[in-house]
């Protein structure tokens, strides 16, 4: 890591609280009482105003530039707007946050109050994500979504009245009860909305989330029975590229879909391995400690993952505990490089891997590239690798095969 990438630093707020909670959701998230809302921002405070302290106790220097800010969630304009505003003004206290930042709050439609609205846009916010996930009315209240389309429709007119052009829309693939006719409707009414840029996500089933766990142990509480098939949630996934390119929103990442020069920038510092602070319940961060030889001379920067104590609220406001901290490896440095790397549709450069890590290191890699890309998973044109469409509806599969590669090499 060197230069300007080094010098600067995106920062990660999470802010925990909802309204409701999904049925989908598998985050450190839920609904709480709103006396917790000052407790919690007061701890992020208090965590933003040590943060450089604590980096240097362990021998990292932390950035004092920010030139990304996201507010993730939850759903943070749940905020009242004068906790929102002390929480970006201890961010500016502490750090320099370029004129020209991507600063991104994520929000629910239907819960942007006019008050609210001005305090971000006196907070300098100027990229709002909305977790529509449906433009269906059934599956967005299936799902525990409070909105209607019309009521996305009126958010995106008040943002874009309040100066907020670069605006996002989430959707999922794989919701209960969608089928391909309802997911056309959605594809339709995101492409006449006009955003900039989309994310389109596949449910994931896992025992983190309630609709996980009715899928995976039975039952009918959360329409797990209407979850559509792995295979048709697919073929809705890979319609939903097909739909967006066309209208010109084109795949950069697995999840996301841009017009140019749209793309998150905040985003794509965690595929480039860019260093971040992450702050609040269930963050994470990613730094970079420079270590020095006995005879003065500096040696390669380590990364380093510093992971939030908890994801428990409760034991967060207590103050419990101290962050963990664990030192990647160059081995597991160069496994990260490989699945962040291919999450995005422009790939991984093999030569800049090369000289990061060592032909050594990436050779056993490129046994696995071969093998991938004779199943129709990869490809490679001699500088590149990179998802096929194929492998990208199963990335989670041939990122394995990469930690497996490695494991083997290891031995």
């Amino acid at each position: 890591m060197s230069g300007d990438a080094a010098q600067s630093l995106g920062v990660y707020i999470s802010i925990p609280f909802c309204r409701s909670k999904c049925t989908y959701c598998n985050f450190a998230s839920g609904v709480y009482a709103a006396t917790d809302h000052a407790r919690y921002v007061q701890r992020v405070i208090e965590d933003l105003t040590g943060a450089g302290a604590w980096a240097a106790g362990i021998g990292v220097e932390l950035p004092r530039r920010a030139d990304t800010v996201y507010f993730g969630g939850g759903t943070p304009t749940l905020l009242a707007p004068e906790l929102l505003a002390r929480l970006f003004a201890a961010l500016r206290r502490e750090f320099e946050v370029d004129s020209d930042a991507e600063i991104t709050v994520e929000c629910a439609p239907g819960q942007l109050a006019d008050a609210t609205l001005e305090a971000l846009v006196a907070a300098g916010v100027n990229r709002v994500s909305l977790g529509v996930q449906s433009f269906v009315d059934v599956e967005a209240h299936g799902s525990g979504r409070l909105h209607d389309r019309a009521i996305v429709a009126r958010d995106l007119e008040r943002l874009r009245a309040a100066g907020m052009t670069n605006l996002n829309v989430d959707l999922i693939a794989g919701l209960a009860g969608q089928t391909f006719a309802s997911w056309e409707k959605s594809l339709d009414a995101l492409i006449e909305s006009d955003v900039p840029h989309a994310s389109i996500y596949m449910l994931e089933v896992d025992e983190d989330s309630r609709l996980g766990r009715e899928l995976l142990q039975g039952g009918a509480r959360f329409r797990a029975a209407l979850v559509p098939g792995d295979d048709a949630i697919a073929c809705i996934y890979e319609r939903a590229i097909e739909r967006l390119e066309m209208a010109g929103i084109r795949q950069y990442e697995i999840s996301n879909f841009s017009r140019p020069g749209f793309e998150s920038r905040h985003n794509l510092r965690y595929w480039q391995r860019r260093p971040y602070l992450g702050l609040g319940l269930d963050a994470s961060a990613l730094h970079a400690a420079a270590f020095w030889t006995s005879d003065g001379e500096r040696t390669k920067s380590r990364p380093m993952v510093r992971s939030s104590i908890t994801d428990d609220l409760n034991a967060y406001l207590a103050g419990a505990g101290t962050p963990e901290i664990a030192w990647l490896s160059p081995e597991r440095q160069h496994e990260e490089a490989w699945f962040l790397g291919l999450r995005m549709n422009q790939g991984v450069e093999v030569a800049a891997l090369e000289r990061e890590f060592g032909g050594a290191m990436v050779a056993p890699a490129m046994e696995t590239v071969s093998q991938l890309v004779n199943d129709g998973l990869l490809t490679f044109d001699g500088a590149r690798v990179r998802l096929t469409a194929r492998g990208r509806l199963i990335s989670n599969d041939v990122f394995q095969e990469f930690l497996a590669a490695e494991a083997a090499s290891a031995r």
